[in-house]
């Protein structure tokens, strides 16, 4: 079993790192960020590198040891390069534009489903197929991909609705006489 707690996070350039107790706050060039590491956890800054380490050695502080970790490591790498996911749209008449504030999608329905665009997540249409969704916080951004795919998810009979870009969808291969 490997400890993925024990390596060391490295802070880029541009990213600056604030430690006031257990709150650790990091601010770069697509945003800022803060986390409060649990009190099991101690953790340190010095020399471009973030450190945690287990305060005591018992079942709880292990098991948040590594996800503590991947949590600062998700927190650094988001205010520094971000996080992006990307969509696509399939089926006659399906589609997705920006307007304003808001992602105005045509799926099917009666209606346009309208997703309000919340602050610190940037989504794009470069082709009325596609969907990008990027922004500083890895939760956030896949919470809302996750949001907008449960619109219309793929079916698996002609493939159409809104999947991942890296997600494939298996086919069925329908009725027969």
């Amino acid at each position: 079993m490997s400890r993925i707690g024990k390596h060391a996070i490295s802070v880029p350039q541009g990213v600056e790192i604030n430690l006031t107790g257990q709150v650790l706050s990091a601010k770069g060039k697509l945003g800022q960020g803060q986390l409060t590491i649990s009190d099991d956890l101690s953790v340190t800054h010095a020399d471009g590198k973030i450190t945690i380490a287990l305060r005591r050695d018992d079942r709880k502080a292990r098991s948040m040891w590594g996800t503590s970790r991947t949590n600062v490591n998700n927190l650094v790498n988001g205010v520094s390069t971000g996080f992006s996911e990307t969509l696509e749209i399939n089926g006659v008449g399906y589609r997705a534009a920006v307007q304003g504030k808001e992602l105005v999608m045509q799926l099917g329905f009666t209606h346009d489903v309208k997703y309000d665009i919340p602050p610190g997540i940037t989504i794009k249409c470069d082709k009325p197929t596609t969907i990008a969704v990027s922004g500083s916080n890895k939760q956030q951004v896949g919470q809302i991909a996750a949001e907008l795919r449960s619109w219309r998810p793929p079916e698996p009979y002609k493939g159409k609705g809104v999947k991942y870009e890296s997600e494939t969808v298996r086919r069925k291969e329908g009725k027969k006489k």
